[in-house]
């Protein structure tokens, strides 16, 4: 594993490390090829789509008009009490415990975030429901994390959320989306890699079609 502290990136400097398969959460990048959880060691699998080629399938199609009904907005990010509400419900849908608030992956203080930070919402009827957070970078944008409501899980908010950040990157005149990092063999995960255009980073030759996955 790989880790470093940085403080400022230019948007240029965000697609280059995105690029070579780092991530980060506040001031800390890291990137890593081997995972262990769940007693298991797996395969990391940067995923990243692209864009122009991206078309959204029949079952995404479905999912986005079955959340017509939400309002959908991108602004400055924020941490407040009603998104560590939703945050500490969300975190009960995974047996591996995340960290204890939202801070974890945004850091405590969101004026000393490293670069463009874009928060979106969904609310229903004035409730939050939904928020993701984007990193920007200038051809570059990075979903960091994302939260929804457990029981709205039947509006597929998990994807749903992927859907609008592609939205805003689109707005935005970025190329690439980057989802995070998935596992070769770990369904719970696939979810990052349903979508067309995407792509894989291999560790040793760059990034590659997901099409035809390989293990390295």
């Amino acid at each position: 594993m790989e880790e470093t502290e940085i403080a400022s990136l230019k948007p240029e400097q965000l697609d280059g490390l995105l690029n070579l398969g780092w991530r980060h959460f506040g001031r800390t990048f890291f990137r890593y090829s081997l995972f262990v959880g769940q007693a298991k060691l797996r395969w990391v699998q940067p995923v990243r789509v692209d864009l122009p080629r991206c078309e959204l399938t029949a079952s995404q199609r479905r999912i986005r008009r079955r959340n017509a009904d939400l309002a959908v907005r991108a602004g400055p990010a924020v941490l407040d009490a009603e998104r560590e509400a939703v945050f500490r419900r969300h975190r009960t849908r995974f047996e591996e415990d995340p960290p204890p608030s939202l801070a974890g992956y945004l850091g405590d203080d969101l004026a000393a975030y490293p670069c463009s930070l874009v928060e979106i919402t969904a609310r229903l009827g004035g409730r939050l429901v939904a928020a993701s957070y984007l990193d920007v970078g200038r051809e570059c944008v990075s979903s960091v994390y994302a939260i929804f409501e457990p029981e709205f899980s039947v509006r597929s908010l998990g994807i749903a959320t992927m859907i609008w950040e592609m939205d805003e990157a689109r707005r935005r005149g970025a190329r690439y989306y980057h989802p995070g990092y998935a596992f070769h063999d770990c369904p719970s995960m696939d979810y990052k890699k349903q979508f067309r255009a995407s792509e894989w980073f291999d560790w040793q030759s760059g990034w590659r079609s997901l099409e035809r996955p390989q293990r390295r």
